[in-house]
């Protein structure tokens, strides 16, 4: 006999779910890391290099690309994409859903995988 399983639906943040503090801040800047990582990854961009662009150490680097983030703040991660060559758009909309907590979302336009395949594009990256 199968045990019978029990699974729980994500509300979209890994963070929350798991209940720790600040979980929309957590997850927006795990995206940007993401994006960050993407383009390094894309542009075949070595840490040594992607630190030169980005005016941070190596160890930095390592650092988002591994996703420890602690010491690296929203705006600072803003900061970071922008030196990779991407536009951020902050987009400020009502939380049409009552139910649910207000959110900070990272998204990027269909179609596009990173700065490097449209360095001028002005939707790069947005917030909603």
């Amino acid at each position: 006999m199968t045990p019978e399983r029990h699974f729980t639906e994500s509300s979209g943040n890994v963070f929350a779910d798991l209940g720790l503090p600040d979980a929309v801040t957590r997850l927006a800047k795990a995206e940007l890391a993401s994006r960050i990582a993407a383009v390094i990854q894309e542009r075949s961009l070595t840490q040594r290099e992607a630190a030169a662009i980005l005016e941070i150490d190596q160890p930095k680097v390592s650092a988002i690309t591994r996703g420890r983030l602690a010491d690296f703040s929203l705006d600072r991660l803003m900061t970071l994409v922008n030196r990779l060559g991407m536009d951020i758009e902050i987009i400020v909309v009502a939380n049409s859903e009552p139910t649910r907590s207000a959110r900070i979302r990272v998204r990027q336009p269909e179609g596009v995988l990173a700065a490097a395949n449209a360095p001028n594009d002005p939707e790069a990256m947005s917030f909603d």
